[in-house]
């Protein structure tokens, strides 16, 4: 790469903006984590897709996503 084209790149790895259309029960779930978490629409989107490639990281390296209620009944969270 030329020393332009590191630089073009080097800023959109640090941030990109991307324009999508959600469904109705994604639209649904931002706005109910905004409403958790006060978190702006931007800041809940961006920790939801961090969170997603963390857990297909995992999936992708043979383990299993479990959840563990207070009383210690786990449940295996399934993700398509």
């Amino acid at each position: 790469m030329t020393r332009q084209a590191d630089k073009l790149h080097a800023v959109r790895t640090e941030s990109e903006r991307f324009t999508v259309t959600l469904i109705a029960t994604a639209a649904q779930a931002v706005a109910r984590l905004m409403q958790i978490t006060g978190l702006s629409k931007t800041d809940v989107i961006n920790r939801a897709v961090q969170v997603y490639a963390f857990l297909a990281q995992q999936m992708a390296e043979g383990k299993e996503i479990y959840l563990r209620d207070e009383e210690g009944n786990t449940e295996r969270v399934h993700i398509v």
